[in-house]
């Protein structure tokens, strides 16, 4: 640790994140993840404003499109598979149906359950953004080569499992917070 940094200074204490005792590297990197994230959110948007969707409502089209390659796609798998919650995703689904891109029926073995399909007219959409989707998704990851996208899909997964936990735990801090309105006022103190 050099002399100006103190172990109170520090933004991680995990061993393998720190470079010479020092977080500045793992900073740059929240940075870099941050900025990245934005835009990745800006191009998902554009795609969206493309086809006359929100992001979201993109992204949960293409995943209905990709998943249901492999077999019928229910309304809890989709969440799972976005990362959202099933209400959520239920009501936008809606907003698709009556715009005739996805079609929802029960599934045939367990009615309680929806499955999603995306519609001719759904998949015609999507057939309108693939040159651009394809331009811009190859200038996103230019500098990948096919070992890169592989680890960058491995640490993906994982940091994504570690970001569920981290923020159920700081969600947890923040209630013990509220419960006691003068805990930040006296800890800043």
């Amino acid at each position: 640790m050099s002399s100006s940094t103190s172990k109170q200074d520090l933004t991680i204490t995990n061993p393998a994140l720190l470079v010479d005792g020092s977080d500045a590297d793992f900073r740059v990197l929240i940075n870099r993840l941050l900025y990245f994230s934005t835009r990745l959110l800006s191009v998902r948007d554009g795609f969206g404003v493309i086809l006359g969707l929100t992001g979201i409502q993109f992204s949960i089209l293409i995943s209905i499109r990709a998943l249901s390659t492999e077999e019928d796609v229910t309304v809890n798998q989709l969440a799972d598979h976005l990362h959202l919650s099933g209400s959520f995703v239920t009501i936008e689904t809606g907003k698709l149906q009556a715009r005739g891109l996805v079609s929802k029926k029960r599934h045939h073995q367990d009615g309680r359950k929806i499955v999603l399909h995306i519609t001719k007219e759904g998949r015609k959409l999507l057939g309108t953004l693939t040159s651009t989707q394809q331009t811009i998704n190859d200038m996103l990851f230019a500098k990948l080569s096919a070992a890169d996208f592989r680890n960058l899909n491995a640490i993906a997964e994982r940091l994504v499992s570690n970001a569920d936990v981290a923020t159920l735990e700081l969600s947890h801090m923040v209630s013990k917070l509220n419960a006691q309105p003068n805990a930040l006022s006296h800890a800043t103190e």
